[in-house]
This record gives structure tokens, C-alpha cells and sequence, in this order.
């Protein structure tokens, strides 16, 4: 017998739902450079944007702001959605769904300690990040800059948080 897919949601009401981890992610492109997160997930150095779980009551908008700043120290102003983008992790079989936003710098924080898990906050090179492939915490990392560098920019209110 399989495990119930929905053992996260003990008692919910409607056998069959199911709820994927809904992440934000953003990117930055500053002269020409990316900035990007080495962490540690599951005692492996991986490459990430500055990405992180929607909390309770937050909007999208607000989240991506929020993790950019606690995983690099920089204030962010969102600029762009650049995508939805859907995956399953294999294994564990858990899925993401991912909030993709452009962003620029606007201030940086280096004294700002960073979120648990993270080494450092860096900015790469398209290139330099292509290379580091092997690297990427999941293929979302390369699919959100390949779709960002490639002009995928949509208005930032096709994202709405209903009140």
C-alpha cells in the first residue's frame, strides 16, 4: 500500500486533494551578473536563486522580497513576473510550484546575517552559471534565467493577491 499523498494534510475533507510547495524565486541581473545563493540542502553545496516558501498570509509579491532580502541582504524592487513554473522533486516525490519574479538592487545589507543554510550570496555570469549546472538546487534554477535572459517579462499585476 502506497503512502496517501496528502499525509501532510491530515483530516482535510476532500480525499484527493493535494497541496505542491508554493516557492517564490527572483532574479537579479546587475551589470551583467546574477545574483545567486550557495546553500547547503541535504549536506550538499548547491546554486539557487534567492528563493523561499510563500507564509501564511503573505502575498507573492511580498515573499520574493522578503526571502531575496533574508538569503542575500539586498532590498529588491520587483520589476517583472517572468513565470510559473511547475516540478516534482524525485525523490522525494514532493511538488514545487514556483513564482518567478525580475528584480533590481535597490540597497545591500552587508552586515545582515543570512538565512540558516546559507554560505553565501553571489553574483555570476549567465555563463558562469551554465557552467555550475551540476550545481543547481533543481532545473527551475536554469528554466527561470534561460525564459528571463531569453525577454520573458510579464506585468507584475498578472500576479494579484486578492484581498
Amino acid at each position: 500500500m502506497s503512502e496517501n499523498p496528502n499525509s501532510r494534510h491530515p483530516g482535510h475533507p476532500d480525499a484527493a486533494f493535494f497541496g505542491p510547495d508554493i516557492t517564490v524565486a527572483t532574479v537579479i541581473l546587475h551589470a551583467g551578473r546574477l545574483l545567486v545563493v550557495e546553500e547547503i540542502v541535504r549536506g550538499q553545496r548547491v546554486l539557487n536563486q534567492p528563493a523561499g516558501h510563500l507564509e501564511p498570509g503573505e502575498s507573492l509579491h511580498a515573499a520574493a522580497i522578503r526571502e531575496t532580502l533574508e538569503e542575500t541582504g539586498w532590498d529588491v524592487r520587483l520589476c517583472h513576473f517572468i513565470g510559473a513554473y511547475q516540478w516534482t522533486a524525485d525523490p522525494p516525490h514532493r511538488s514545487f510550484l514556483r513564482f518567478a519574479f525580475a528584480a533590481e538592487p535597490i540597497r545591500h545589507h552587508p552586515d545582515r546575517p543570512l538565512d540558516d543554510g546559507i554560505e553565501a550570496a553571489l553574483w555570476l555570469t549567465p555563463g558562469e552559471l551554465a557552467a555550475r549546472a551540476g550545481q543547481h538546487r533543481s532545473p527551475m534554477v536554469w528554466r527561470v534565467v534561460a525564459d528571463y535572459l531569453a525577454g520573458q517579462r510579464l506585468p507584475l499585476d498578472s500576479v494579484a493577491a486578492i484581498a
